[in-house]
C-alpha cells in the first residue's frame, strides 16, 4: 500500500526563488500583525498571543492559522478533524486514518500500517501548526481525495473555504474538568522538555476558567461547533470523548458512515471493525515504537510522541481538583451549556 495523505512529506517542494520570497513576505506581514496582538502568560512556552477573534495561541500557530485562512483551499471531499486541545484528538485521528484507509491497507502485503510507523499527528496534520509553517505555503492540489487535516482553531476562525466547500467536519469535545487535567499534564511535559519549571495546577486552573489558554475558552470553542452541527448535521459530526470511551464500537460506526466509508456486514462479521478499534486502542498506540521514541514537529516545537499518551481515562479530574475547583468549572459549564438541549458529556 502507498499511504497518500502525508501533506508534509509528499507535497511538491520545488518552487521558484520568486515564489519562495513571496511566501516569506506573506508570513512576515502576518507575523508583524500578530506581534501587535495582546500577550498573556501561560502555555508550554509561557507567552500566548490573543488572536483578534478572541482566542490565544503560541506565536507560530497564530501566524499559521491566519496564513491558512488566506491560502487553504478546501475540497468538498476533505475531512477536517476539529477539536479543543486535549479532547481526544490523537485517538480520533488514529480512528479516522484507520477507517478511511482500511481497504488500501487490507490489500497490501507485508506493508506496515501507517499508524505503526507514524504518530497520528503525522498522519493527520494540523493546518495552523504543521501545514502552514516555516514560511511555506504548500501546494496541496496533488494530494488525492479524501485529504485529512486537523485544526484546533475555533469555528469562527476556520478558513472560509472549509465552510464554503461544505467539506465534512468531525468535532470531538471532552468534559471540561478532565480536559483541564489532561492539558495540565501535557503542558508540564512540554515545559519539562524545554527545561522549565512545572506550572502549578492552581495557575493553569485560573487561566483555563478565564479562557486565557490555548485557543481560548473551551466552552466557546465547543459551542461554536455545536451550533454548526445543529444547523448542518450532515456536514458536522459532533462526538464526545466520554461517548467514544463508553461505546467505541457504535461511535466508530457513526464515524465511518459519516465520512462515507461504512463498515459492511461482511467486514463486521470478519472482525474488521474490532481490529480497527484494537489497532487504535490507547494501550496499543502507546506501546508502538514510533510513539515511544519518535518526535513530531508542531508549531515549531519537536514534541516527543510519548507526550501525547498519558492515561486515556474518564473522570481523572476527581484525583486532582478540589471541591471548590470542580464546583466553579461546573457552574461555568452550566451557565454556558444549560440551554443547549442534547449537549452533554
Amino acid at each position: 500500500m502507498t499511504y497518500t495523505n502525508l501533506p508534509l512529506a509528499q507535497c511538491p517542494n520545488s518552487i521558484t526563488n520568486d515564489e519562495e520570497e513571496t511566501h516569506k513576505k506573506i508570513y512576515q506581514e502576518v507575523a508583524e500583525l500578530v506581534s501587535t496582538f495582546p500577550r498573556v502568560e501561560g502555555g508550554a512556552r509561557q507567552i500566548l498571543y490573543r488572536h483578534r477573534d478572541g482566542w490565544c495561541e503560541v506565536f507560530p500557530a497564530v501566524v499559521g492559522a491566519m496564513v491558512a485562512q488566506q491560502h487553504f483551499k478546501a475540497r468538498p471531499s476533505d475531512l477536517i478533524l476539529a477539536s479543543y486541545p486535549k479532547s481526544g484528538t490523537t485517538w480520533l485521528k488514529a480512528l479516522l486514518v484507520a477507517t478511511v484507509h482500511r481497504k488500501s491497507n487490507a490489500n497490501s502485503t507485508g506493508t506496515p500500517h501507517p499508524l505503526e510507523t507514524l504518530n497520528p499527528h503525522q498522519c493527520v496534520p494540523f493546518l495552523e501548526s504543521q501545514v502552514y509553517t516555516n514560511n511555506k505555503i504548500p501546494n496541496l492540489d496533488s494530494l488525492p481525495s479524501p485529504r485529512l487535516f486537523a485544526t484546533h482553531v475555533p469555528f469562527g476562525s476556520l478558513p472560509e473555504s472549509i465552510t464554503r466547500s461544505n467539506c465534512k467536519i468531525i468535532y470531538i469535545c471532552r468534559e471540561p474538568k478532565d480536559n483541564l487535567i489532561s492539558w495540565w499534564y501535557f503542558n508540564n511535559k512540554l515545559r519539562a522538555q524545554a527545561n522549565l519549571e512545572p506550572s502549578p495546577l492552581e495557575d493553569t486552573f485560573e487561566l483555563f476558567c478565564n479562557g486565557a489558554s490555548l485557543f481560548g475558552s473551551l466552552w466557546d470553542h465547543v459551542l461554536g461547533f455545536w451550533k454548526d452541527h445543529l444547523e448542518r448535521p450532515h456536514q458536522v459530526l459532533f462526538l464526545t470523548y466520554e461517548g467514544l470511551s463508553k461505546d467505541p464500537r457504535g461511535n466508530l460506526k457513526r464515524l465511518a458512515e459519516f465520512v462515507g466509508c461504512p463498515f459492511s456486514v461482511d467486514e463486521e462479521k470478519g472482525g474488521v471493525l474490532d481490529e480497527t478499534l484494537k489497532l487504535c486502542g490507547f494501550e496499543n498506540l502507546r506501546s508502538l515504537g514510533v510513539n515511544n521514541s519518535g518526535r513530531t514537529e508542531i508549531a515549531g516545537l519537536a514534541i516527543q510522541n510519548s507526550v501525547f499518551f498519558r492515561r486515556g481515562g474518564v473522570k481523572d479530574w476527581a484525583n486532582h481538583l478540589t471541591v471548590e475547583m470542580a464546583r466553579r468549572i461546573d457552574e461555568i459549564t452550566e451557565s454556558k451549556f444549560g440551554d443547549q438541549i442534547g449537549l452533554t458529556f
